[in-house]
């Protein structure tokens, strides 16, 4: 039920907007993880230009007390390497590797081909505002739907050294494009 509870919110939300629901299957030996998992891919509309892409599944089998998280991205095209991203977001998170507010993952590669993105930062959605953010679910349980927010190894270096909230301020005092691959470091 939490699942479809995400998607209700999520499609109400993004109101005007196209949401495609696409059932995510992780396949042998990672299924289990995440077994219900959907990514709802939100077109861009009256809230941005800009793409979505939003788990719905990790509440479900990480929750504790009714309370739990989703992820969000926020991306410049419809792509298919983005939904395998969101896809991969959920199994580190409910394979062992638990992501919260402030926290960060190596993608592994570029987000896109020539970008020097390769990490996610755990932040607040600040594109979408707490109106997406906060997701009530059945029997008085809550999901919150943090953001993904590509960013550099350079940036993640700095939040290490620095703390999460100076690489934010840095990143808002720059002004950055979140949906740019090719933004440059702001470190």
């Amino acid at each position: 039920m939490a699942v479809e509870a995400v998607e209700t919110h999520v499609r109400a939300f993004f109101a005007g907007h196209e949401v495609e629901a696409v059932d995510y299957d992780l396949g042998p030996g990672r299924r289990d993880a995440v077994p219900r998992l959907r990514i709802l891919v939100v077109a861009p509309g009256p809230r941005g230009d800009a793409w979505a892409y939003v788990t719905a599944g990790c509440w479900e089998v990480m929750q504790r007390g009714g309370h739990g998280l989703e992820f969000v991205m926020t991306a410049h095209a419809r792509d298919e390497r983005f939904l395998h991203l969101m896809a991969m977001v959920a199994y580190y998170h409910c394979g062992g590797h638990q992501l919260d507010l402030a926290h960060s993952m190596p993608i592994g590669e570029p987000w896109v081909p020539g970008s020097t993105c390769d990490h996610l930062l755990i932040t607040l959605p600040y594109l979408h505002g707490p109106d997406l953010e906060h997701c009530p679910l059945p029997d008085g349980g809550h999901a919150r739907i943090l953001w993904t927010l590509p960013v550099t190894a350079s940036e993640i270096e700095y939040r290490r050294r620095h703390g999460h909230e100076a690489l934010e301020q840095r990143l808002d005092e720059a002004a950055i494009i979140p949906t740019d691959p090719f933004r440059r470091p702001v470190v």
